[in-house]
């Protein structure tokens, strides 16, 4: 049983349909261009992704998808929202780079007035975890170090750097998910500590003694790109071994099928950007 009960809260998401969808470059060890695409087939996994946040009671908002950006549908790269402001992206690879602007647009357009186009690179919720207290900021394969101090001085809060080692888990939402954010006392989260330099490693046991630790088989899988509200984690369902551990600690896994997306290199969270407003 969980030491803490666990309770869902309303969210609001940011998504992104795969219309145009295909693996034509490789820029992260998952892409592999001779595998084709079934395009119907991201969109219907797609679809349920967003037909069961909205199931949930969460509130899903569309990005409209642009002609010769492929990669659009990982949503969860284009900026990160604390509290409404919202930190755009500044990509590693020019052939991400417009998906920038294209997010920059839609939070004008909806309202979004405190908004900072990044000097360094940073790609979103890609290597930005928040919690109830810090940011968790990634780095090691595309996130400059620098974006952490710009991003802490634009949202103000504590920003802690964590170096990724293995290319494999190339943004930080590939080898750790934030479970609970809502207070110090009750933060939680799940990691592959094989994925992290050993220092990060001793401070994330030093601030999260008690994270799921997850095994290789389903870091493997992205069993670690999932979304939580509290008390819903949905995350690929072919991470089998985290399924049991997040219902021991009071959670419900929710599984899901994104496999035509993985051939990109994301899963759940890659599709999901939170807005925090």
């Amino acid at each position: 049983m969980s030491r803490f009960p666990r309770r869902a809260t309303p969210r609001r998401y940011l998504m992104c349909p795969p219309a145009h969808f295909k693996v034509t470059y490789s820029i992260n060890p998952w892409m592999d261009p001779s595998k084709p695409v079934d395009v119907p087939l991201a969109i219907a996994q797609w679809e349920d992704l967003r037909d069961r946040y909205r199931s949930l009671g969460h509130t899903v908002e569309e990005l409209d998808p642009r002609p010769g950006l492929p990669d659009m549908v990982f949503a969860a790269n284009g900026a990160t929202v604390i509290e409404g402001r919202v930190l755009g992206a500044r990509f590693a690879y020019p052939e991400r780079g417009p998906e920038a602007l294209a997010h920059l647009e839609w939070f004008r357009e909806h309202g979004f007035t405190d908004l900072h186009e990044p000097t360094h690179v940073n790609e979103g919720e890609g290597d930005f975890a928040v919690t109830s207290s810090y940011v968790l900021a990634g780095r090691g394969f595309r996130a400059s170090p620098l974006s952490h101090g710009e991003a802490q001085e634009f949202f103000g809060r504590p920003v802690l750097g964590l170096d990724l080692v293995d290319p494999r888990y190339y943004h930080l939402d590939t080898a750790l998910a934030v479970l609970s954010d809502t207070g110090d006392a009750t933060d939680d989260v799940m990691y592959y500590p094989p994925a992290f330099s050993p220092g990060s490693q001793a401070v994330l046991r030093r601030i999260f003694p008690d994270a799921l630790i997850a095994d290789e088989p389903d870091a493997v899988a992205l069993g670690l790109n999932a979304v939580s509200d509290g008390l819903h984690v949905l995350l690929p369902q072919a991470a089998a071994g985290l399924f049991a551990p997040l219902r021991e600690r009071g959670y419900e896994p929710i599984g899901m099928d994104l496999g035509e997306l993985l051939k990109g290199g994301g899963s759940v969270k890659c599709c999901t950007q939170e807005l925090r407003v």
